[in-house]
């Protein structure tokens, strides 16, 4: 898949058969199927071609081979922990339909960031025999869905096979029956990403469509799914020889991994359930992509025993103690069994993909530990980003090939190339713009063209299609899921003031909407529907137009042509969103809600924000007033930005923030950024704790599994007796405020427990405000009924009123955090 962020790559394929190659969709498998044998012939006495074919060729043998990578250079000698990373869904280019949206894009961009900067990953998820669904729209307006047939071997996937040229099989058990999986191969750059199928004669036609469709089915079909691919993902590594050092779940959906490592090294190496859950969690990572409570999956428990009874059986717990696992309060048999609380139990490192949802993640969360201020809760952030080459128009990356230099393939998240962008001749980069703009409109026309002649429209709606929107206008693209807190709607609230805005001769505006309703969301069709019935209407009808079947063929089109991207969701349920950093890698400036990236990302100076980031109870409330100052800023800042040209023709002020906005988001809001991070922040941590507790017959887990039972089993038995403070009336600004604490500890050691002291500054109410210290009290004294004395000094570092708390945690060396569930005693 190498060829599908490489331009050059992609155009050996157009030069053989460009009709072919769009027919096949940018499949390049099929489309060499379907090429006839003679224009292959032909290529072979094509010097021009041969000699480019060559070029590439001997550029991707570089690539394979390269041993100075990124990792090679900064952390190769960790080049032995494997990092496995599991997702449910992965959109790395049209060809391979395995994809609904974000997730996936995010997905693939990973992977393709961690080929280029050489880390050692592979990753796992399930073959969909029809993917994800295509979209049509009927008369009215309203979505329908069609599964298309995959056929996996005119496909770039591989059949992973023994020595013995049979295809390597597993088994998971599922109830009282086994299910037999396939594993395939897509080779992402220097990343394998192996992908599970149940679509084989020996399973029973129950459990062949395990693996039918992506998001598809009911409850019990979901479970399944995500039993093949937490269970059975595992197990397809150990079948290929892979032991992984680390596993990443992305997203909750995988979370079962968790469950069969623990079993593997029970079976394996003869640990007890404690000793393998210390190894297993200090070497999961997971990330959670939902800001809402009920976007996260949840099961019946009656559900899940029916599947996983047996199962749990192998781990030794019994099936409260399992459940429990999956609940936010493990004594309420009535809770649901959540996959993304099974994952916050089981995993060290957790993260939220902004820094806005990683907030919104831990107030979320907070109930798993009680007692521990929401602030602590141990959930961080690494915002998302994007793999920039795979969505750069070749027009812009040509430009950036000569100003920016062979550094921009080598180095995308380093600031200092990204600022060589101001090098960029305004004239050059707005006729680029310009031209990318134009393919789009292009594009829009053929789309709708041949839509409405599929749905068998009149010759007249059809001519009809070719006048459409301006190629010179000022266009916003609107494209992602329709989900109704997205808002797709939000700019039609005004017909009227839209109109005057839409149909200004002097200052025309064209708007492009894209996106897919899950099939089971009806609010979201409806607002399809509403708004395929907008554009219908004699004002609209040239300026509207709404592009069926959204995928990343469709996305990128859009991305690379429009000039402002919008984004109007409810704060806070944007937990991240990719689409506005692809548009602004390509020159568009975002127009957006202060959510997801945009809260971290935006500056007057790159684009504009809707809103202060308030946050309403009323939501109509919140529609009416954000949709008000969304027209003010089309109305006074973007529409006069944009038409604001100088006797050259050219926008200065507008390609000015396009500059701004591509030096500033470009690095920031990068998968190779976000890869690197997730490496040092996480990886090489984990990978290091696996390797450190399982040494000398894993003596370090062993140890660590009954510190933690002498733990829990003593710890109701601390108390913390009397707090004295060294009062004065008055204390200057640089002064300390002495504390000490009597604490029981009772059958543990001083050495098992931190005492700190929390302070800060009170607020109007008495309560301590969110800029807290934490300093950890020195054990001085130990009296004869055995209560120890700690002593703590609080720093006095701003004027005002301080309030304290003395608190107590576990303490020991090999944690990779203290925070653990239930354990923390405050006075």
């Amino acid at each position: 898949m190498w060829f599908s962020w490489n331009w050059e790559a992609v155009r050996l394929f157009t030069r053989l058969d460009i009709e072919i190659w769009n027919q096949s969709y940018q499949n390049p498998v099929y489309m060499l199927g379907l090429l006839p044998q003679e224009r292959l012939e032909a290529a072979l006495k094509d010097d021009s071609f041969l000699a480019s074919m060559d070029r590439v060729y001997a550029d991707f043998r570089r690539y394979l081979e390269a041993n100075n990578t990124w990792f090679d250079q900064t952390h190769g000698e960790a080049k032995d922990r494997v990092v496995a990373y599991f997702s449910t869904e992965y959109g790395i280019d049209e060809g391979l339909p395995i994809y609904s949206g974000g997730l996936g894009i995010l997905s693939g961009d990973h992977l393709k960031s961690a080929s280029d900067l050489g880390i050692p990953l592979v990753a796992v998820g399930l073959l969909y025999r029809q993917g994800y669904f295509q979209q049509y729209l009927n008369a009215d307006g309203w979505q329908q869905e069609f599964y298309p047939e995959n056929d996996w071997y005119n496909m770039p996937v591989h059949l992973e096979r023994d020595t013995q040229g049979n295809p390597i099989r597993i088994d998971v058990e599922m109830a009282d029956r086994s299910v037999i999986a396939q594993i395939w191969r897509v080779q992402v750059g220097r990343v394998p990403l192996y992908l599970l199928d149940t679509n084989i004669s020996e399973n029973a036609p129950h459990d062949r469509v395990i693996t039918a469709q992506l998001y598809g089915g009911d409850r019990d079909m979901r479970i399944r799914q995500e039993i093949l691919l937490g269970i059975g993902g595992i197990r397809a590594l150990t079948a290929l020889g892979i032991e992984p050092a680390v596993c990443h779940m992305n997203e909750g959906h995988s979370a079962f991994l968790a469950l069969e490592r623990i079993r593997y090294f029970m079976e394996k190496y003869g640990l007890s359930y404690e000793e393998a859950r210390e190894v297993v969690w200090a070497s999961n990572v997971f990330t959670t992509h939902t800001p809402v409570p009920a976007g996260n999956e949840r099961f019946h428990p009656d559900l899940v025993l029916h599947y996983l009874g047996k199962y749990v059986q192998k781990l030794g717990l019994s099936h409260n103690t399992f459940l429990g696992l999956g609940r936010e309060n493990p004594k309420d048999s009535q809770e649901a069994f959540c996959m993304t609380v099974l994952a916050l139990r089981l995993a060290a490192h957790c993260n939220g993909v902004s820094k806005l949802h990683g907030a919104v993640s831990r107030r979320m969360w907070k109930n798993i530990w009680p007692g521990l201020p929401e602030h602590e809760v141990p959930i961080s952030a690494i915002t998302n980003g994007i793999h920039v080459r795979s969505f750069l128009s070749h027009d812009m990356a040509d430009l950036f090939e000569r100003y920016l230099g062979p550094k921009f393939v080598e180095e995308p998240m380093a600031t200092e190339v990204w600022q060589r962008i101001y090098d960029i001749p305004d004239a050059e980069l707005w006729r680029t713009h310009e031209r990318r703009r134009e393919r789009l409109v292009a594009f829009a026309r053929r789309r709708l063209s041949s839509r409405l002649e599929r749905r068998g429209a009149p010759s007249s709606e059809v001519a009809f299609a070719d006048e459409v929107l301006d190629p010179r206008a000022l266009t916003i693209g609107f494209a992602r899921r329709f989900a109704t807190y997205k808002r797709a709607t939000l700019l039609l609230q005004d017909p009227e003031r839209l109109a005057r805005l839409l149909t200004d001769p002097e200052r025309p505006v064209q708007l492009l909407f894209a996106g897919k309703a899950h099939p089971a969301d009806h609010p979201g069709k409806e607002l399809i529907r509403q708004l395929i019935h907008f554009s219908r209407d004699e004002r609209f009808r040239r300026s509207i137009v709404f592009l069926e079947d959204y995928d990343i063929n469709v996305a990128r089109y859009l991305v690379q042509g429009v000039d402002v991207w919008l984004n109007t969701p409810r704060r806070p349920l944007e937990a991240s969103g990719t689409s506005g950093m692809k548009a602004a890698a390509n020159g568009a400036l975002n127009l957006s809600i202060l959510d997801g990236w945009w809260d971290e990302g935006y500056s007057p100076e790159v684009g504009w924000a809707i809103g202060n980031g308030e946050e309403y109870d009323d939501v109509e409330e919140q529609d009416a007033i954000e949709g008000r100052a969304l027209y003010d800023l089309l109305e006074k800042e973007v529409i006069p930005l944009f038409y604001n040209r100088g006797r050259d023709g050219l926008p200065r002020g507008w390609i000015a923030k396009m500059k701004a906005s591509m030096s500033t988001l470009g690095p920031m809001f990068n998968a190779h950024r976000m890869v690197a991070e997730y490496t040092e922040r996480f990886y090489l941590s984990a990978g290091a704790s696996y390797k450190k507790l399982k040494a000398d017959q894993f003596a370090s887990a062993k140890s660590l599994a009954a510190w933690h039972k002498k733990l829990r089993k003593q710890w109701t038995g601390l108390s913390i007796r009397k707090v004295q403070v060294d009062t004065q009336t008055d204390l200057k600004v640089g002064a300390n405020i002495e504390v000490s604490a009597q604490v029981v500890l009772g059958k543990l050691q001083p050495e098992d427990v931190s005492v700190e002291l929390y302070y800060g500054q009170l607020d109007s109410e008495g309560k301590l405000t969110k800029a807290v210290g934490i300093a950890e009290m020195e054990r001085v004294q130990t009296a004869d009924d055995g209560v120890h004395i700690f002593t703590g000094k609080i720093p006095c570092t701003q004027s005002g009123r301080y309030g304290f708390a003395v608190r107590v945690l576990p303490k020991c060396q090999d944690l990779i955090h203290r925070y653990e569930p239930g354990l923390i005693l405050w006075e």
